[in-house]
């Protein structure tokens, strides 16, 4: 058995290592997360309000994109519509439940794209495909679907290159034919080089689909290493998370992860050549939490220690004690101790292992001040 080739999409994907996720919508003006509509049972007649008050003052994509490339993220995934059915871009008249038709009077989507597209930064759509909004979606669902492949054909169409799309919501009717070969046929037609990638939700961790698929996803959970031999297409992975316990803006949760968890999580994400998306959750007015900001910041600053090998680095065969690992950047090895402060603090070992190295050892330094490390080689 081999390893198939990957597409050069999926090979310039893994390579992106590390992206801002952005859950922004209706939802945020009720700061309760992204299914408030949902979970606190909110009839459709009184949410659809909400877009009475959408102004999306405050969403400055250029400031977004700009933020995001500075904290060290290569791509940005948007929610162009979530569950409730709300479109941040211009349906075209497919309905008037979307972003040019609220207080917000532009297409926040046109807005993204090109502030992505100037920063150097891959722009990358979200968009579910269950739809609380649309009544045709239990009614009718040949009629519903071909609802949703018109909207994707408008993204695919009236905004220059996109970089993937990212859908969401096939977990929640898993026994009928989502007519998967007519939807993403239609992005091959118009946006052939775009990465696809249907969520498997958090049930399904690193579940394969649909031919046409390019990504595994591992919902809130850590990848494992992927098993390549002899499949039939190469696939990369990514892991999307949360800074506390929504997606969408929800103040009163404080359970945050701390800035060492989260770059852990980035590790480990890299041990096995996956991808980390981290979602922030921006206010109703647009604006960023500015502790969220500070956290992404706060990655952002140890990734500029690292280097390259954050991005660069190839999964390598050597063994580290328990979560320990390298990577092999541009012919240097990089090694991850996750214990170092158990390590200096204990004193049990003299020594933190590495084995199966390929040779002889010249030289170990610090990433962060670049200072020679005593080793020994047996």
């Amino acid at each position: 058995m081999s390893i198939p080739i990957p597409a050069k999409r999926i090979a310039a994907f893994e390579k992106k290592a590390y992206g801002m996720f952005i859950h922004y919508g209706l939802y945020s003006q009720l700061a309760c997360g992204e299914k408030t509509m949902d979970f606190n049972k909110i009839p459709l007649e009184e949410y659809v309000k909400l877009k009475d008050t959408f102004t999306a003052e405050s969403f400055d994509s250029k400031k977004i994109a700009a933020f995001a490339k500075a904290s060290g993220m290569k791509y940005i995934t948007l929610t162009s519509r979530h569950h409730d059915g709300f479109s941040l871009y211009d349906t075209k008249g497919l309905c008037d439940y979307d972003a040019v038709h609220s207080p917000a009077g532009r297409d926040l989507i046109r807005d993204f794209v090109d502030a992505c597209n100037e920063e150097g930064i891959m722009p990358m759509l979200y968009h579910t495909t269950i739809d609380w909004y649309q009544s045709s979606y239990h009614e009718d669902f040949e009629s519903y679907l071909q609802y949703l492949r018109d909207s994707v054909e408008i993204l695919c169409t009236n905004y220059g290159k996109i970089g993937g799309f990212w859908f969401d919501g096939n977990w929640d009717r898993p026994n009928v034919d989502w007519q998967e070969d007519q939807l993403y046929g239609l992005i091959r037609k118009y946006q052939p080089d775009a990465m696809i990638i249907n969520n498997t939700g958090v049930d399904a961790l690193g579940r394969a689909g649909h031919p046409e698929l390019d990504s595994v996803t591992y919902e809130l959970g850590r990848p494992k290493p992927m098993k390549r031999d002899g499949a039939p297409k190469y696939l990369a992975a990514e892991m999307c998370n949360t800074l506390n316990d929504h997606w969408g803006y929800a103040p009163e949760d404080f359970n945050y992860k701390s800035v060492a968890q989260m770059i852990e999580t980035l590790c480990g994400c890299r041990k096995v050549g996956a991808n980390y998306l981290l979602n922030i959750g921006p206010m109703g007015d647009g604006s960023i939490v500015p502790l969220q900001a500070n956290m992404i910041e706060s990655v952002g600053e140890w990734i500029k220690k690292c280097g390259k090998c954050i991005y660069d680095g190839n999964p390598s065969e050597i063994v580290g004690e328990d979560k320990n690992f390298a990577l092999e950047c541009h012919g240097k090895l990089y090694l991850f101790i996750f214990s170092l402060k158990t390590f200096i603090e204990n004193r049990k070992s003299k020594y933190v292992y590495f084995q199966k190295l390929p040779g002889a050892v010249k030289q170990i330094k610090w990433t962060d001040n670049a200072e020679n490390v005593e080793f020994v080689q047996s």
